[in-house]
């Protein structure tokens, strides 16, 4: 590439700065959600949430980006001033030609924190009786990441509260839209 090529490539990406636009399929573009755990926020009470790196194979990362991953199941633990996330599955990458090239699709990974964050969540784990449930698993700038949360279990009376006051929101929005609108 000689001098002019590289002005013309720095000219095009001025541009692209300029009017907002990003360069097409780059790698570092943002957020990207490849999976939420849904039924964590229906069973639990979230008190806190923390966003973790993730130690990752290769073939685990491309699985990630094809959204081969189910988080129902899966829990952070710490143990020996290390976080772990267990229970997370990630499905082998189905363009490798052997098992051998793969990975395990359930085996324990290492979260990557802040050593100040990890003693303050296992101090809060071992003191309230909480639980660490993974919430969702994203890219941030094409790096993998675990959103986890310090939760507390709903009892069945909680998750009842939570139906009902949903359903009044529901209706109580509805009156307003027909208001607005001259019906009634």
């Amino acid at each position: 590439m000689d001098r002019y090529d590289r002005g013309v490539a720095t000219k095009n990406a001025n541009k692209r700065a300029k009017h907002g636009k990003k360069k097409p399929g780059g790698v570092g573009e943002g957020k990207v959600i490849v999976a939420t755990n849904r039924r964590a926020r229906r069973d639990f009470e979230i008190l806190d949430t923390y966003e973790c790196g993730m130690v990752l194979r290769g073939s685990e990362v491309k699985s990630l980006r094809d959204a081969n991953v189910q988080l129902a199941e899966a829990y952070g633990r710490v143990d020996d001033g290390e976080m772990w996330l267990l229970g997370m599955n990630i499905s082998p990458y189905a363009a490798t030609g052997s098992a051998s090239f793969g990975h395990v699709p359930d085996r324990h990974r290492k979260l990557l924190l802040r050593r100040s964050e990890l003693d303050r969540i296992d101090a809060r784990l071992q003191r309230e009786n909480l639980a660490l449930v993974a919430l969702s698993v994203y890219f941030l700038n094409g790096r993998a990441k675990v959103e986890i949360g310090l939760a507390r279990g709903k009892r069945e009376f909680d998750r009842r509260q939570d139906i009902a006051r949903r359903d009044a929101d529901r209706e109580a929005e509805r009156a307003m839209s027909r208001a607005n609108h001259g019906r009634r």
